[in-house]
């Protein structure tokens, strides 16, 4: 018991690693395109608490809400607008890349195992989790919100008003002629 509390932040880390890697193979792997949008809810919000483990709590609402949130209604949306089920079966022109994927995987294992021992050589970055802000010592999230909402607030309004302007406009493309809708 002793050495689970002395090891419970690695412990959980790992649980989140593997659960998010297994969200991202489900994704690949799961045949059902909602269960694979399933999949990929859980592979984002096992990110989104690997980020809370690293003391990211902007990143991690940021994922839960953007990702977790808008990206998985859109793809869900798209998988029941599309009836994917209709679509036919395609001849499979990949198969002949296989080994090369092995090969590139194993290229690209061997490199990310060299780089996390060079980094793991180095001594740990202090990660103090308050910034200054004019002055004042706070949290990450509102060190983002003071930038975003003092420094930022014309860019980031211009923003929001492309996006609703991109979002009306992908609804009125989006819908049936009169016609059409009578039928």
């Amino acid at each position: 018991m002793d050495f689970l509390v002395a090891h419970f932040s690695q412990a959980v880390f790992l649980f989140l690693a593997f659960f998010s890697l297994g969200g991202a193979v489900g994704v690949v792997v799961l045949r059902q395109p909602v269960h694979a949008a399933l999949s990929l809810l859980a592979s984002f919000l096992g990110v989104a608490g690997l980020f809370v483990l690293a003391r990211g709590e902007f990143l991690a609402a940021v994922q839960v809400l953007v990702y977790a949130g808008g990206v998985m209604v859109l793809f869900l949306f798209v998988i029941m607008f599309v009836n994917v089920r209709a679509v036919g079966k395609e001849a499979q022109y990949l198969r002949p890349l296989v080994p090369l994927a092995v090969v590139g995987g194993l290229l690209f294992s061997a490199l990310a195992l060299t780089a996390m021992w060079a980094l793991g050589r180095r001594p740990p970055a202090d990660a103090f989790p308050l910034v200054s802000v004019a002055g004042q010592e706070v949290g990450n999230t509102e060190a983002v919100g003071w930038i975003l909402y003092r420094e930022y607030l014309l860019p980031f309004e211009v923003v929001s008003v492309l996006l609703l302007v991109a979002m009306v406009g992908a609804i009125v493309l989006g819908r049936k002629p009169k016609e059409m809708e009578k039928a």
